[in-house]
């Protein structure tokens, strides 16, 4: 009668043990899909970080009239402050400026933003005026911000016959507006709160 009982308890784990045995091959392949997918995440997450320069150069040219002479246009990669991040959407992401992945040099992915610093010289402030209302009407740019506009002389002419001109010497920082933060699109078309996707 024992060995009836020890044969049905070997039977009763053999059974267990081929169901764990299944189990786990399903927990392997399982673990191995989320791996699969968490790789093709970053991919996209990459691919979804790169923006165009010569576009927004493109359209900067096309903002600036030829009252304006810029002296420098820098792009600089912001990462979200922990506070925002907490909050942020996990998908949000900024488009980075250069294609290069990997090495030292690699210029930050994920969760960061394009602020633009524009550094020039204009005939008027009226005209440095226009270019911050140009700015900000562009689908290309958000949060435009005069750092400083003031009235500067400047040489023009030859050296005998050298003259003082006022010019206006400015700075405006702004962010590139392909960007989400707190599902808040910074884009021009669509300012609202993303419904739950």
């Amino acid at each position: 009668h024992s060995v009836s009982k020890a044969t049905a308890a070997v039977a009763v784990e053999a059974a267990r043990q081929a169901e764990a045995k299944s189990v786990s091959r399903e927990f392997a392949k399982i673990k191995s899909q989320v791996a699969e997918l968490q790789k093709k995440a970053k991919s996209i997450e990459e691919i979804d970080s790169k923006i165009r320069v010569g576009n927004v150069l493109a359209e900067m040219s096309f903002l600036i009239d030829e009252k304006i002479v810029l002296g420098k246009v820098e792009f600089k990669a912001e990462k979200f402050a922990d506070k925002q991040l907490s909050k942020a959407n996990v998908g949000s992401a900024v488009r980075v400026a250069r294609a290069r992945f990997g090495g030292k040099n690699a210029p930050l992915l994920g969760d960061v933003r394009f602020k633009v610093v524009i550094n020039g010289v204009a005939a008027d402030a009226s005209d440095v005026a226009k270019l911050i209302c140009k700015l900000e009407d562009s689908p290309y740019f958000c949060q435009v911000i005069p750092s400083f506009s003031r009235n500067k002389k400047i040489k023009v002419g030859m050296s005998l016959a050298k003259e003082d001109l006022q010019v206006t010497e400015f700075e405006i920082s702004c962010y590139l507006a392909n960007y989400r933060q707190e599902r808040v699109y910074f884009t021009k078309e669509v300012q609202n709160r993303d419904a739950e996707r």
